[in-house]
């Protein structure tokens, strides 16, 4: 496994500050490995303990107080820092009261996991208010893709996605299949269904098969309503809102507003929704190299998302800007298509970006090979934009 460095050199900062490190993302995504790589950083055996509580063995102390005396008895008397490990940290019952007792009790340095979005949504917020910083963990790049299979073509990257584990069966396609569909199903029964009590999960499914259709389209939920209405199925606009929400909160999807580039606000009309890893859309639809369109936005989606940038869909005079990213009070604009094959594609693609009146970096990113880059707009194809620093 690659060092996944782009979040070690986030979290190291903070290594044995008085502060909770979370680290959060879809499950299998690589959030394990991550603490595993954390731990060998610290590199204090003899201070560390670590715990996944989704093996079999740590089902006791899945129970608050047998945990607190299990790392109590660890600890002991002694007057240094430990360092708590805690992976998939939601199996504990009042985990919240727990982990502060810990940062309370003794000179602690404390990592938690979790496939959640709402971990911090709780009593934890309220108990250590301003002791925490979250950094989500997305599936591999297409850089850390690369390191890892070097022999592989960018239509392996575009149909199987970026889940970490793929690499070791990336050769055997029936393989892949089979994991990517096993691992979606993990996601929808343990993360979504099962934490929220879904009793419909016929439904649920619907869902969210319209939305890994959809990906990259702009819809609402009233649109899902009407899909459904055709179908000659009565769902409530408030059912299917609840259900995207567990989605996203189990790091299923990602949602993005529309924002006006004038005017700056954030639009109260149809939204935007990727998928955390392509791969899954492959496993569901099996489609991903006939809407290359669709696969492309959504891997720039979540490259922006693994650099750090928060998005929002542009709105211009009717124009839509694929992606607006800021990040530290600056931003760029990114139009993403897949091939321009005539003037008119360009002028649409470069048209939109050049009525954006400010000085930031805008780029159109497409599968053409050539360099079309014009009025100080960049075009890069998908693959150098990837690997690229420029953003």
């Amino acid at each position: 496994m690659i060092k996944r460095e782009l979040y070690l050199d986030r979290i190291r900062p903070f290594i044995g500050k008085d502060v909770i490190k979370i680290i959060t993302g879809l499950r299998r995504s690589g959030k394990s490995v991550l603490l595993d790589m954390i731990c060998q950083e610290v590199n204090d055996m003899q201070h560390s303990i670590y715990i996944n509580f989704e093996s079999k063995k740590n089902e006791w102390l899945t129970n608050q107080d047998e945990l607190y005396k299990y790392v109590l008895n660890k600890v002991g008397d002694s007057q240094d820092k430990w360092y708590l490990f805690f992976d998939e940290i939601q199996e504990v019952a009042s985990w919240e009261k727990v982990i502060n007792s810990f940062r309370v009790d003794f000179d602690s340095d404390i990592y938690i996991t979790g496939s959640n979005s709402k971990l911090l949504s709780g009593e934890l917020a309220s108990l250590v208010s301003g002791r925490y910083v979250q950094f989500v963990v997305y599936p591999l790049s297409y850089n850390e893709f690369v390191q890892l299979n070097p022999d592989k073509s960018f239509d392996d990257y575009l149909k199987f996605g970026g889940m970490p584990f793929i690499s070791n069966i990336i050769n055997d396609e029936n393989a892949v299949a089979l994991y990517l569909e096993d691992l979606y199903n993990s996601v929808v029964l343990k993360d979504i269904v099962k934490r929220n009590n879904i009793r419909n999960v016929d439904l649920l499914e619907r869902i969210i098969s319209y939305v890994l259709n959809n990906v990259a389209m702009t819809f609402s939920a009233n649109s899902i309503s009407r899909y459904f209405k055709n179908e000659h199925r009565k769902v409530s606009t408030d059912t299917i809102l609840n259900y995207l929400k567990y989605c996203e909160e189990a790091y299923l999807f990602c949602r993005l507003k529309s924002q006006d580039i004038i005017g700056k606000e954030l639009l109260n009309v149809s939204e935007k929704y990727y998928v955390t890893d392509h791969g899954l859309r492959e496993a569901i639809c099996a489609n991903n190299l006939k809407d290359l369109e669709k696969v492309l936005e959504n891997i720039v989606c979540l490259e922006l998302f693994r650099r750090g940038y928060s998005l929002s869909v542009g709105s211009l005079s009717g124009k839509e800007i694929d992606f607006i990213g800021s990040k530290k009070n600056e931003k760029i604009y990114v139009q993403v298509t897949y091939v321009m094959p005539n003037i008119e594609t360009r002028q649409r693609e470069f048209g939109n970006l050049l009525k954006i009146n400010d000085n930031y970096p805008k780029f159109v990113v497409s599968m053409d090979p050539v360099n079309l880059s014009q009025d100080g707009i960049l075009h890069f194809h998908i693959k150098d934009f990837l690997l690229s620093d420029v953003f």
